[in-house]
């Protein structure tokens, strides 16, 4: 193990967050449920970011970057109305926002952030 690297939630293929020198990595997180639009996709993906954040020791006002990645980027209005509710005001992070393929036919969005312990 490399020194001052921490890893959460350890599976066969990814980790769900890493650590290192006071930096929070998150893997894609993706919607819990399928079945929802794009406003209930997003909002269950950031609550996700929110809480593995705060496992890692941080939290949504100290997120460095943010990686969007949406099904259909004409859904991204909708998207940015879920998440300019969610932002701290004052500390919205550098993003892209684009459009990919993802791996589940279901999911809508996927983000990816890097963020600064507190």
């Amino acid at each position: 193990m490399t020194q001052g690297l921490v890893r959460q939630g350890v599976a066969a293929r990814y980790s769900e967050a890493a650590i290192f020198n006071g930096v929070v990595y998150l893997a894609g997180m993706v919607p819990e449920r399928g079945d929802t639009d794009i406003r209930g996709q997003t909002e269950d993906v950031l609550a996700q970011v929110e809480q593995r954040l705060i496992e890692a020791g941080s939290d949504k006002s100290r997120i460095l970057r943010a990686q969007i990645y949406l099904s259909d980027i004409s859904e991204i209005g909708a998207m940015n109305e879920i998440w300019d509710a969610w932002v701290v005001p004052g500390t919205a992070p550098p993003r892209a926002s684009v459009q990919a393929p993802l791996a589940d036919a279901g999911w809508h969005i996927e983000i990816v952030v890097t963020a600064a312990q507190k």
